[in-house]
């Protein structure tokens, strides 16, 4: 998955302001711990990313 594909999906999930402000805010443990930014400034990739969200949030399958 292509990091503008994870931002894509992030905007139509959560809204375009809401979106960065979640990534920046919320903890997932699967992550390790970390921020979806930590998480992606460390190097994990957007795909992984992408399902860890997809693992604390109901999103709608369309996205997923």
């Amino acid at each position: 998955m292509r990091l503008t594909d994870f931002w894509n999906r992030m905007h139509r999930h959560f809204g375009e302001v809401y979106a960065e402000s979640w990534a920046k805010d919320y903890v997932i443990s699967g992550l390790g711990g970390r921020t979806v930014e930590q998480a992606l400034a460390e190097g994990v990739s957007a795909k992984q990313v992408w399902h860890a969200v997809c693992q604390v949030v109901d999103v709608d399958s369309r996205l997923r």
